[in-house]
């Protein structure tokens, strides 16, 4: 989650010393980025293409393991994106009345296939090792029955205190590893991304110091640098397949030269899988060219970049009413159709997470969602709806070729294969991925 903030990042030798109190680095004092905003768009759908598309010969058989007689029609329909279009679902089953929780939980069903669970420790422990799992379980057998894949937000985070910590830094840090190590291995087959530390590089700012004196302080003692990296070592030993993410709102350059490139293990292997890039929009939308900068950026590390939190606003703030409006709504979902448009042009980008979904208790109760209040949706989900199940979607209908193959194209993911034989009603799957073989069996019954 994104709050305002001070501070600064620099190297040190091998270090990395947070400084409190210098000035952000913002975007309009960094270097103009190198293309158009034109450019940038104009080239999208090439690399759309060539990015998100595969393609493989289908042998396709019947029950009987035989080749289907040429000419049978065949429907080849997508049900799952390889690409990770999300959201956080912390208002699952938890919205005002118990139709607005079924309207929240039908339309993000409909549209997305990513879902970030909440774990932040003042609120999922508020008593002392009485964690809230049976919340976690609900959330995943409802995303396992969707077919949603889920992310675990954050492992450490000192924004607040629970209330029950206590100790010397040392044991309050003790603490915190501990609960790393539980959270991952209590849902190591069910969890398997997580943003482990959130937002370091301004721990020491004074409303922390404020809302979580004790992690703050233990923070500083042991040092940030060695605390973010033990904090992966310790997720990764946990649950050495997770894939593992340093989430941040710092998208400049310092931060990339002095945090990414420091996070490094034994023989400098990189501690993290994946770069987490938050990118709330509030104070107005970045462009393209601005998020085509940033992706570039960071995609020189060789690791995928998720948009952990991304956050177009529909209405103006006027004073302390801040309302979605019909004309904010039409902004917003050009603005939403253009991000996601460059994002998934991008080779290095794997995931974009939506934050918050619903205006309904919206963070600083923005309208920030994709729905309103009263969970009808918003132009900007209707017109992702239009991009991720219609343009950049498979959905089609080729004749059976002789010898049981079938040459297709379509974009990366999960795939649905229905054939009808006399007054049967054939079906089967595969998965199409760049690394996929040039031929693919695929076995109807």
């Amino acid at each position: 989650m994104h709050v305002n903030r001070r501070g600064l990042l620099k190297a040190a030798g091998a270090g990395v010393v947070w400084v409190a109190g210098a000035p952000y680095v913002s975007f309009a004092q960094r270097q103009a980025p190198t293309q158009t905003n034109d450019e940038i768009l104009g080239q999208a759908e090439e690399r759309i293409a060539k990015h998100r598309k595969g393609m493989a010969t289908l042998r396709i058989v019947g029950p009987d393991g035989r080749p289907l007689p040429a000419g049978v029609d065949l429907r080849i329909r997508q049900t799952r994106h390889k690409f990770l279009f999300g959201c956080n679902i912390f208002k699952l089953g938890r919205c005002r009345t118990p139709q607005d929780s079924a309207a929240y939980a039908e339309r993000f069903a409909e549209l997305l296939n990513f879902a970030t669970l909440p774990f932040y420790w003042w609120s999922y422990e508020r008593q002392k090792g009485r964690p809230m799992d049976d919340r976690t379980d609900e959330i995943i057998r409802w995303c396992h029955d969707h077919g949603v894949a889920m992310k675990g937000h954050p492992l450490a985070w000192n924004y607040v205190d629970p209330r029950w910590l206590a100790g010397t830094p040392e044991e309050v840090m003790q603490l915190q590893f501990e609960r790393i190590t539980r959270c991952v291995e209590r849902f190591k087959s069910d969890i398997g991304i997580w943003d482990v530390v959130n937002e370091a590089t301004h721990y020491d700012r004074e409303e922390l110091k404020r809302n979580a004196p004790k992690l703050t302080e233990a923070i500083a003692q042991m040092g940030v640098g060695k605390y973010v990296r033990t904090a992966f070592q310790t997720a990764r030993q946990a649950n050495p397949q997770a894939q593992l993410i340093i989430n941040d709102y710092r998208t400049d350059a310092m931060f990339a030269d002095s945090v990414i490139s420091q996070l490094v293990g034994v023989g400098g292997k990189p501690l993290y899988d994946i770069i987490g890039i938050q990118s709330h929009m509030h104070g107005g939308y970045w462009g393209a060219a601005r998020t085509w900068e940033v992706c570039e950026r960071f995609a020189r590390f060789g690791k995928p970049l998720h948009f952990t939190e991304t956050t177009l606003v529909s209405g103006p703030k006027q004073g302390s009413d801040w309302a979605t409006t019909p004309e904010g709504e039409q902004r917003q979902a050009q603005q939403v159709a253009e991000f996601y448009r460059v994002l998934f042009s991008h080779p290095a980008v794997e995931a974009i997470t939506w934050w918050d979904f619903t205006d309904q208790d919206a963070w600083q109760q923005a309208p920030a969602g994709l729905v309103r209040s009263d969970m009808t949706p918003k132009p900007a989900y209707e017109r992702l709806c239009e991009l991720l199940k219609g343009t950049w979607w498979t959905d089609v209908e080729v004749p059976m070729a002789a010898g049981g193959t079938v040459p297709f194209r379509g974009f990366l993911g999960h795939y649905e294969v229905q054939a009808g034989q006399g007054n049967q009603r054939l079906t089967g799957g595969f998965v199409l991925d760049k690394a996929s073989e040039p031929a693919i069996d695929v076995r109807l019954v």
